[in-house]
């Protein structure tokens, strides 16, 4: 029997603790490419998550309603922490010869300069608040979608995933179902241009395709052992191939989502009658973010 899904859920930022000392450089036993698969996250969240939290912020004077108001406050506080918990990740990346700080900087300039306020002043400023507002609500719909997803991934515990990576997963996917509608929201309130809606989803979809193909790519080609078993002639499409193919078979294998999951997710977002609380399930997340090891450890 499913539970019932929870009403009026005050959003929170909860301190949570992780010890990376011990988690694999490939974090998925034997395979390397949809451990970085999933790595891309990595690479784009830190700057992705501090823009948000500027952009939102940057909207908080026009929101005219209290309780939107609190939860905007509440999605700025959670994703400042998910922020800082994924910069945590790519340092343990440094510590074992992953030096992924030139793809950081590239994503840190990306949003907070290319997507930055431009200094724009009077109706063509708000029009660009309004317009960023609507790229973060299209992005925020695909990590509810994958936070949901991640809660539900059995095929990586049965991989062996190491499982301070996955509740750094989880808890960072939980959270994200339960302030998966406060985007949606302040851009409603805000805007609320259909053809504004579907515009930013097709420049977000866009955007998000091509960072992963080039994230992934850099990450293979980093990586320093691939690295040393393709000078020692390694051969074969589990270190070789591109993205399509990995995310092929590791889709198929349940290790990442499989493209028909995000696909059918972009339909329904597509839809006049698109509400981000028709997408996962608060109450799983809920239930998750009260068991989280990293979460318990923040209690203490």
């Amino acid at each position: 029997m499913s539970l019932a899904e929870p009403e009026n859920v005050v959003l929170r930022a909860r301190e949570v603790r992780f010890d990376w000392s011990g988690v694999p450089l490939h974090w998925i036993p034997g395979d390397p490419a949809a451990t970085h698969l999933i790595n891309v996250l990595h690479l784009l969240l830190p700057a992705g998550e501090k823009w948000f939290a500027v952009v939102l912020k940057e909207a908080l004077p026009h929101v005219r309603d209290e309780r939107l108001r609190q939860d905007v406050l509440g999605f700025v506080g959670q994703e400042s922490v998910h922020a800082d918990s994924h910069d945590a990740v790519l340092d343990h990346f440094l510590e074992q010869g992953l030096d992924v700080r030139p793809f950081a900087r590239q994503m840190e300039y990306m949003f907070m300069s290319l997507l930055g306020d431009r200094g724009l002043t009077g109706r063509r400023r708000r029009a660009w608040l309004n317009e960023r507002v609507s790229i973060v609500a299209a992005i925020e719909h695909f990590t509810g979608v994958l936070g949901d997803w991640i809660l539900g991934a059995e095929a990586l515990d049965a991989a062996g995933a190491d499982p301070v990576m996955m509740d750094l997963l989880r808890w960072h996917g939980a959270e994200e179902v339960e302030h998966r509608h406060v985007a949606h929201d302040l851009f409603m309130h805000l805007d609320g241009s259909y053809s504004l809606r579907i515009r930013s989803m097709a420049i977000t979809i866009t955007m998000l395709t091509s960072l992963w193909r080039r994230g992934h790519r850099f990450l293979m080609a980093c990586d320093p052992v691939l690295r040393e078993a393709r000078l020692n002639g390694a051969k074969g499409r589990r270190v070789n191939g591109g993205l399509v193919y990995h995310m092929s078979r590791a889709g198929n294998a349940g290790l990442v989502p499989q493209g028909r999951l995000i696909g059918a997710s972009m339909a329904r977002y597509l839809r006049r009658t698109y509400s981000p609380l028709n997408e996962g399930s608060t109450s799983r997340a809920l239930a998750y973010l009260a068991t989280s090891p990293a979460a318990q450890a923040g209690l203490r």
